[in-house]
């Protein structure tokens, strides 16, 4: 089984419009990294130069931001629900 991962709107132009796509991989690096070989530039949008998380797109695991478990390194199980979801500033 693989892991369902939700993709926000302005994301969605690298999955051909899907909203939803699945991946594979035990960790939040192992997913991305999926996901950019299945759709190429997605893993640019998501990390930095370093790798890391980019300080304005927020991810959780079955509802839980992965900042507080264990970042990228956060485990995921088949079945799991991965959210990306980008913040939102305003005034």
């Amino acid at each position: 089984m693989s892991i369902r991962v939700l993709i926000p709107t302005p994301l969605r132009q690298l999955t051909g419009g899907a909203g939803e796509v699945a991946a594979e991989g035990a960790t939040v690096a192992d997913v991305i990294a999926s996901l950019d070989a299945r759709h190429p530039g997605l893993k640019a949008r998501l990390c930095d130069d370093e790798g890391d998380l980019r300080r304005f797109v927020n991810v959780y695991v079955d509802g839980e931001d992965i900042r507080f478990i264990a970042g990228l390194t956060t485990p995921v199980k088949p079945g799991s629900a991965v959210s990306i979801v980008p913040a939102i500033a305003g005034g």
